[in-house]
Parts: structure tokens; sequence; C-alpha cells
């Protein structure tokens, strides 16, 4: 252990998104290479001396916890737990949740010497991961809210690929095979279905950890979401949501030394008629089993949107992927201005 192929594909994986910025420390893990990854895996990171790394992804994190800070982790999945190294700068993002973390090192502040965070989730605490709507994200659920996770991979092919990884991973665990399930009679079985909502589909894996997929009420949910947005309600069964992608939207700040440019993190929703900008939460739903009372915002909370109609002109980036897109609208105070005249000037 381990074989040259996996050593080659972790190797390949370990690079950083290149519009992310990272810490030092992290920096230097994404410097390692093929045996020195590995090593540095078992000399710093795992826990149990027999454990094997499996894999190993780039992905923004977002905690139960703390909501509201994206931060940027490097996550190696072995065959005993979910590790996630943490930039450093996220412990001093939200002091209020200094609780959370382990703050006995912070002596080493002014040294030369890097620390991270690691935080660490055992696959024997896992309960289920929901993926998100075209498997843009993933949440992991342990069993309390110190053990809620989401990677925001903005990827299929990595979401897809994590997923493959960890269900290979679990199937590796001894667990105590479930109890058969009690043969049910014909009313029980049809009853408890007449509730008009339909579940979402649950794959429950061998090892017990439910694998959550979203169903097309979601999508019917998002739809009517984005009509009332639209105030069109009246052509709902018309409206088909084209594109959703989790993106992030560029702010240049102006008048700095060089001109910096921070990334919101939004999820674009295009239809046939509009563009929207919604800010998305991607961690608080659906509520996990412990929780209380419901999130303190909603799913989606409309950022921008603007008529495809009103689009003048799309500039497209010459780097490589990500690929940045401006979309140039024409900025007219009435949005209604020109079908008002065409009204007024052709009669009914």
């Amino acid at each position: 252990y381990p074989s040259e192929f996996l050593m080659q594909k972790i190797t390949e994986d370990n690079q950083v998104p290149v519009h992310l910025h990272v810490s030092v420390s992290l920096q230097y893990v994404a410097g390692l290479k093929g045996r020195a990854l590995v090593e540095f895996f078992h000399g710093n990171i795992a826990e149990v001396e027999n454990e094997e790394l499996r894999h190993l992804m780039w992905s923004s994190v977002l905690f139960y916890k703390t909501p509201n800070v994206e931060v940027m982790a490097c996550v190696l999945l072995s065959t005993k737990a979910i590790y996630f190294l943490l930039d450093d700068s996220f412990v001093h993002a939200d002091e209020h949740q200094s609780d959370f973390w382990n703050k006995e090192n912070s002596d080493c502040e002014n040294s030369s010497f890097h620390l991270s965070c690691c935080f660490v989730l055992k696959l024997n605490d896992l309960q289920s991961v929901n993926v998100g709507l075209f498997d843009q994200y993933f949440r992991i659920t342990g069993h309390s809210a110190d053990h809620i996770v989401t990677c925001l991979t903005r990827d299929s092919y990595n979401t897809h690929t994590f997923i493959q990884q960890l269900m290979a991973v679990l199937s590796l665990l001894a667990r105590t095979p479930s109890p058969e399930p009690v043969d049910k009679d014909f009313y029980s079985e049809f009853g408890s279905k007449n509730t008009g909502k339909m579940e979402n589909y649950e794959l429950i894996h061998s090892s017990r950890v439910k694998f959550i997929y979203p169903n097309e009420e979601e999508i019917g949910d998002l739809a009517f979401l984005v009509a009332e947005k639209m105030d069109c309600l009246t052509n709902l069964p018309s409206l088909n949501i084209l594109l959703y992608v989790l993106a992030f939207q560029v702010n240049h700040a102006e008048g700095s030394a060089q001109n910096t440019s921070s990334l919101q993190p939004k999820t674009l929703i295009l239809t046939s008629s509009d563009l929207f900008l919604f800010d998305e939460d991607y961690i608080s739903y659906p509520l996990p089993e412990f929780a209380k009372e419901p999130p303190k915002r909603d799913k989606y909370q409309l950022a921008d949107g603007r008529r495809i109609r009103d689009l003048d002109r799309v500039l497209m980036g010459y780097q490589t992927y990500p690929q940045a897109l401006t979309f140039v609208f024409d900025d007219v105070q009435n949005q209604d201005l020109m079908q008002n005249l065409t009204l007024d000037h052709f009669g009914e």
C-alpha cells in the first residue's frame, strides 16, 4: 500500500482551484506529490496506524454551526474517517463560534510555524449524505450539529467521484446488520403514502448510511418560487428552469492599490425569460432530525433578477476554467416602458 495508480490519482487530484486563495499551510499541502503526500497523511493527520488514504478533493465547505462562513478545505477520505484540513483563516473568521474549535495552540500564531485545523468525521458516526440539486454540492450529516458539513464542489464530476469512493469505503465497515423488515399488511403499506407529499429518493447503503437525492418536487418548488419573484404565477406551467448552477459573483473593490476582487457565492438560475441570482442556504435544509426550530432564513433569497430581453451583450474572458462571464443589461429605469407605449399606440 498504496498502489502506483492510487498515488498518481491522489497527486492529480491535489490541485487547489485557481480562483480560490488558500493559506500558506494549505499551499504546502497542495505542493506535495505521490509518496510524500501519503507520508504527510500518516504522519500528521491519520488517527490510526492501519488506515488507508483512498481519496483527496479540494472543496469549499460550510459548517452547520457557522452557516455564513465558507472556507476552503482539503478533504481526505480514508478507510476510517473523513478529514477536513481547513484554512487557518477560518478560526478567526467567526470569533463567537470559537468554542467550536480547539484553541490550545494559539501561541504559535506569531512564529513562522503554520497551523491548520483538522475537522474529523469518523465513518462510524456518519448517518446520511444529502446530494444537492444537479450534484452541485452534498451535505454530510453525523449525530449532532457539530457533525454537519456541506461540501460545495460546484462540480457534478467531483461530487459523483467522492460519493462513489465514500460508498466503497463504507462497504468495508463491519456494522451489525439491520433487523429484518416486518411484513406489513395492505392497509398500512398504502395508507401512509396518501400524505400528498413525495419523499426524496433514498438509497440505504449496506452500512446503514442513507444517501438522499432530490426529487422532481424540489425543481417544482424552485419554479414556483422563481415565478413568485416574476409575478407570473398564472404562467407557471410554461415556466422552465433551464439552468441551475452554483457560481460566484465578482465584486471589484475599486480604489485599492490593485483592483482586488471578492467572490460572493451565488446560485444562478436561468429561465426562458429571466436570469436570477439567489443567496441559497446549502447547510440547513432539509432540517436535521435534532433541529428544534426552522432556520433563521429561507432556503432561497433573491439577490438580483433581470429580464433576458434587457440583456445587451455577454462578455467572455479568455482564461481557462472557471470561465468569467459579464452580463451587460440595458439600464432602463421603468422596465415596462416599451410595453405600455405599444399598448397605448395600438389600442386594445
